[in-house]
Parts: structure tokens; C-alpha cells; sequence
């Protein structure tokens, strides 16, 4: 019998990644850079058009390759150094190493790129793009991924592509407060090592971390989503964090032992402070809960809102209609010249917010339906009268045909479509085409600074 050598076994090295070098041609709907390499497309975080790069192969399809950028051998003249230490590693801020400018310019061709090529909008009229007061620091909600890996706890998000979790420390794009409640967290979750969940076990506590902040108000609401209900830990964490930091108002303790990354599960408890979270948009203030959808930029939420009322245009006397309102946001800006608007929303708690935010705005001309939104509106079809006005606020997925069939035959003067894609707006401003409203003018707007994601305000009148 051979006795131990005492040396830990031999391991295989992982094979490195092959490296290629590509010129980047255009960036894709995301912001990716896209090559070419032996006749496939190669994509690539962080690189800009006109640049030639290393790049690290590290998925291979029949048709594609997702590359690691190693080095920028010839750059750009948009490029700038990034704001944030961990744009590399994390991605989810694919034009941050853009010059501002540039990136205004790369979404204003998406919004004109998306349009093109359809004869129903040739006439529309592009305006330039409002850009973001803080194109840094404007992000008022936060999504996080808690996770020990390699003996190391991390709060941060996903590496694009991967399950890996990238600790994103003081993040350029959020808050202050909110990385003032993540330092806060880091800290004491570490010295209680309190067990995060492990998605390959299925066991643990912890799993996600969400802040929500009113930047006005400067107050923050937190939910720490859980694998399982907990009365010992979580409530000694939430007194913890308050005593830390006093401007966290409210904590919550969402359940969700469903495996999947779903983040928020069916229950939710309220641990200490306040149920919901108060905020100020333009000249509506909103009660906000720990599941409801709101806008992460406040200040170019309440220009849109603006916009959509001048667009929108009701008076005392008309009816206006609010699509997919969720809290009541635009609804409520409606309201205060309207002579009655109706939202429609299909999740319930967020219309529970928005019957809430027209009490805490003293506007009773407003109804707020839970439901299906081609069902409530057909069933509106004897109740609103003609010439009214609607919004609609989908996400980006866009409308449902059969929503725009229902929408059409109230035979409302004008429309206004608030869109996150560009994609599914000009294939609905399409199909609305075809049921008799022209497209005037398009507002695209930078919501998202960093990101590839762009905001665009159409108007369409009835012909």
C-alpha cells in the first residue's frame, strides 16, 4: 500500500479561453459590440464601432460567439474611462465607457432605426432626445443578488450570461443612500453570518436584497427577500439597519422558496416602520409598496408625465384613459385636468397604490380596475364617451393586438404611447396605423443613462 504523500491531489487546469482580434462594426439593440470571426457574429461588453480588439471566446454557437474583452488595441475617439471600477467584471451598464454625447446620439438612431422601413409612419417627426439631468447617481431602486461565493459574501447582480455573482460595491448609477443601506447590510450580515440561500442546495435565508429611495423626501424603503419566514433574524437585521441608517422608514420580509431566480414571492410581511414608501413626482405624491412597479429615474419620470398631459391635452369636460397604469402615476397628472380618468392595471396591489395616491392627492375623479385590459375595455365601450383621450404605458413587450382592437373602437381624438422598446412601439404604431391614427411626433428620452435602454413618447391623433 502506498503511503500518502502528503501533497493535496493534482488538479486539471482549466483550459484558457482562445483569443481572437475583431473590429467592432456596430453595437446591437443592447449596446453590445458586434464583430465578425470566421463567419460568425461575435459579441462583446464594452467595446464601441471602429475599434479592433483582443477578445476572449467563451461561448461558441453555430451561428454566434460571447466574447470576454481583453484589451482595446485601437479605441475609439467616444471612448472615456468608465465610472465605475466594476464595469468590467459586472456589464449590466453596457455604454458606460461612452462619451455621454454618444451615447444621445447611438439612441436617438434606435428610436430612427426602429421606425424606418414602415410606410404608416414616414411622416412622424422625430424630436431630439431629452438627456438625463444626472446621467450618474439617478437609479432610485435597487435589485440585488445576495450570494457566499468562494467563502466570500457579495450583494451585487449576475454577470451577464452567468450565474455568477458580481459584488458591485458603491455602484456610480445608484442612489447614495441606497449604497449607504448595502454597506450597512454587508457589515452586519457578515459579523451575524446569517446563512444566504444557495440556489444548487435549495436551502439558506437570505436571497435578494431590494431598496427603494424617494429622493426628495430623501427616505428609503427596504425588503429582504427570504427562502424561508424568519421571526428572529430579519426583524434583528431591520433594527439594526435603522439604527444605522435612520432614513430607511420601512422593512419588509418577502417569502419566496420557489426555486428560479424569480425574485419576489406571494407573501409579504412588514418587519418595522411604515407599509409603504411616500414619494414626490412633479406635483403628484405617491404611495409606493414593496411589489409595485415605479420608474428608477425620478426626474425624467416627471418630465414624461408632463409631457404626456400636454400631449394628452384633456379638458374639464373629457375622459381620458390610462392603460397599464400601475400606480397611477400619469393618471393622477391627468387627473388634475381631466374631467374623470379611468386606470386600467393588472396587478392588484399596484391599483391598491393607485386608489391610495388619488386619496393622498385629493382627486376623486379617478376609477382604478384590476384586471385583464382588453376585457375592461371592451366592457368600456357603452361608458366612455367619443373623443376622449388615452395613454398607453406597456412593458416591453409592447400591446397585445387584440388591446389595440378593443382601444380603437372608443374611437378616442388622440393617443399618447409611453415605450421602453423602440422595437414593439413602431410595430404598434403600426398596427394603430391600421385602425386609424396617425403618429405625429416622437419624444425619445434618456431614462437610462449607461444602458442601452432608451424611453420614447409617441402621439397619434385619430384621422
Amino acid at each position: 500500500m502506498r503511503r500518502p504523500s502528503g501533497k493535496p491531489p493534482r488538479t486539471r487546469r482549466r483550459p484558457q479561453p482562445d483569443s481572437i482580434e475583431i473590429e467592432v462594426d456596430r453595437l446591437d439593440e443592447e449596446g453590445l459590440a458586434v464583430g465578425r470571426h470566421g463567419g460568425k457574429e461575435v459579441l462583446v461588453t464594452g467595446a464601441l464601432p471602429g475599434e479592433r480588439i483582443k477578445v476572449a471566446i467563451e461561448h461558441q454557437g453555430q451561428r454566434r460567439m460571447v466574447g470576454l474583452l481583453q484589451q482595446v488595441l485601437r479605441p475609439a475617439a467616444d471612448r472615456i474611462k468608465p465610472a465605475c471600477p466594476c464595469a468590467a467584471a459586472c456589464q449590466s451598464c453596457s455604454l458606460i465607457h461612452m462619451d455621454y454625447d454618444a451615447q444621445l446620439r447611438f439612441k436617438e438612431d434606435k428610436v430612427r432605426n426602429a421606425l424606418s422601413g414602415r410606410p404608416a409612419l414616414a411622416d412622424a417627426r422625430q424630436l431630439p432626445i431629452w438627456r438625463a439631468p444626472q446621467p450618474l447617481g439617478y437609479r432610485t431602486n435597487a435589485k440585488l443578488v445576495l450570494a457566499k461565493q468562494h467563502g466570500k459574501l457579495r450583494i451585487g447582480l449576475y454577470r451577464r450570461g452567468s450565474h455568477e455573482v458580481v459584488d458591485i460595491g458603491d455602484c456610480p448609477l445608484h442612489h447614495p443612500l441606497i449604497n449607504r443601506i448595502v454597506q450597512v447590510l454587508r457589515e452586519e450580515i457578515a459579523r451575524q453570518d446569517i446563512y444566504l440561500y444557495n440556489p444548487m442546495s435549495g436551502r439558506g435565508l437570505l436571497r435578494y436584497l431590494l431598496i427603494r429611495v424617494s429622493p426628495g423626501l430623501n427616505r428609503a424603503m427596504v425588503t429582504l427577500v427570504t427562502g424561508e419566514r424568519d421571526f428572529r433574524r430579519i426583524p434583528q437585521l431591520a433594527k439594526w439597519l435603522q439604527r444605522k441608517v435612520p432614513e430607511v422608514v420601512a422593512v419588509h420580509q418577502n417569502i419566496n422558496s420557489s426555486a428560479g431566480n424569480v425574485i419576489f414571492g406571494r407573501e409579504t410581511i412588514r418587519v418595522l416602520g411604515a407599509e409603504d414608501l411616500f414619494d414626490q413626482v412633479g406635483d403628484v405624491r405617491l404611495r409606493i409598496s414593496p411589489g409595485a412597479f415605479f420608474q428608477v429615474n425620478h426626474d425624467q419620470a416627471a418630465r414624461i408625465y408632463e409631457l404626456v398631459r400636454q400631449w394628452a391635452a384633456p379638458g374639464p369636460q373629457d375622459w381620458a384613459l390610462d392603460l397599464y397604469c400601475g400606480i397611477g402615476g400619469i393618471a393622477l397628472h391627468l387627473a388634475r385636468h381631466a374631467g374623470k380618468v379611468i386606470g386600467i392595471e393588472v396587478v392588484e396591489e399596484a391599483v391598491r397604490n393607485a386608489r391610495q395616491n388619488a386619496a393622498l392627492n385629493g382627486l376623486g375623479n379617478c376609477v382604478f380596475r384590476a384586471g385583464d385590459a382588453a376585457e375592461l375595455i371592451h366592457d368600456l365601450h357603452t361608458e366612455v364617451p367619443p373623443g376622449s383621450v388615452a395613454v398607453l404605458n406597456p412593458p416591453r413587450s409592447g400591446c397585445d393586438p387584440q388591446v389595440l382592437e378593443e382601444l380603437a373602437g372608443l374611437a378616442c381624438r388622440s393617443l399618447v404611447y409611453v415605450s421602453c422598446n423602440p422595437d414593439t412601439l413602431a410595430r404598434d404604431l403600426g398596427l394603430l396605423a391600421g385602425f386609424g391614427y396617425r403618429t405625429l411626433e416622437l419624444q425619445p428620452v434618456d431614462m437610462f443613462p449607461q444602458t442601452g435602454h432608451v424611453e420614447t413618447v409617441a402621439r397619434l391623433v385619430r384621422k
